[in-house]
């Protein structure tokens, strides 16, 4: 009994910065609005912790055109859980779908599928991506559609695994024998089973889509200039590292932060539902 329990209580230890993000992202940009199109000259390049010419302190210094980078950074995180959020949700919805139908119904469907998996995991899921949202250009919405279209691959084929696991089940045959149809079958029996691997990749895809979409922001192909991504703020100081490191050093700490965090919470959450954790 120790062990789940210790188990529970890392879990929730990893939990905790990972929920402070989210607070963070639903309420920082309430607290500390970001202005998009608001430029003051007078207070460009100060640095972290500066006066301003209002009498507001600017914790994490101003940007090249005299921007609060505390609230760029704020903002950029409502925008990197937006983004993580909806591509998770729509890759995940996506992938359990085909991966629970392809490994139920098998033959052509399946066939078909999975070689076009095969296909995409061929290329790396950033060029995919870029190539993507080069056709698609800048915007959240567009961010989360290229996201989910470069990554739902990794949930199907999980969920196709599960299924195949799943469908010889007695439970499984029992409402088989009964006359309950194959769909009815897949929803209320076979894919609740494939959740909790899903649960497990999703909170791991999370770290891994908050870098892909900084990465497409900071090449121009994600979030738009009225809209801060981290990635975006990052190159928008890329000219300025000399006289002004803040601007591309703090929102790559947030970053930095963020994604290790979520990752050690994904890997709470693996150790958790393991079940080859309890032989070890």
């Amino acid at each position: 009994m120790t062990r789940p329990r210790s188990k529970r209580g890392a879990l929730v230890i990893a939990a905790l910065p990972v929920i402070v993000f989210a607070l963070v992202a639903i309420v920082g940009p309430v607290l500390v609005p970001y202005d998009s199109i608001g430029t003051r000259t007078g207070d460009r390049l100060r640095p972290p912790g500066a006066v301003l010419e209002d009498g507001s302190v600017a914790l994490l210094g101003t940007d090249q055109v005299g921007r609060d980078l505390l609230a760029q950074v704020l903002q950029g995180a409502r925008i990197s859980l937006s983004v993580a959020a909806g591509t998770v949700l729509i890759a995940g919805l996506a992938g359990l779908a085909i991966g629970v139908v392809a490994g139920y119904r098998g033959g052509v469907f399946d066939a078909v599928a999975m070689r076009a998996a095969d296909v995409q995991l061929g290329f790396p899921a950033i060029l995919l991506a870029i190539l993507i949202a080069a056709v698609l250009g800048p915007s959240v919405a567009n961010v989360i559609i290229t996201l989910s279209l470069a990554r739902w691959v990794t949930y199907a084929r999980v969920a196709r695994a599960s299924t195949l696991a799943t469908k010889q089940r007695e439970f499984v045959e029992a409402a088989r024998a009964v006359g309950a149809s194959g769909a009815r079958i897949m929803l209320r029996h076979v894919a609740p089973a494939t959740l909790t691997p899903l649960v497990v990749i999703a909170t791991v895809e999370v770290g891994l889509v908050i870098i892909s979409e900084a990465s497409l922001s900071f090449l121009g192909l994600g979030t738009p200039p009225d809209q801060p991504s981290w990635g975006l703020i990052v190159s928008n100081g890329r000219a300025y590292l000399n006289n002004a490191w803040w601007i591309s050093t703090m929102p790559g700490i947030a970053l930095s932060i963020v994604v290790v965090t979520v990752g050690m919470f994904g890997d709470r959450v693996r150790d958790l539902f393991d079940p080859r954790a309890e032989l070890a």
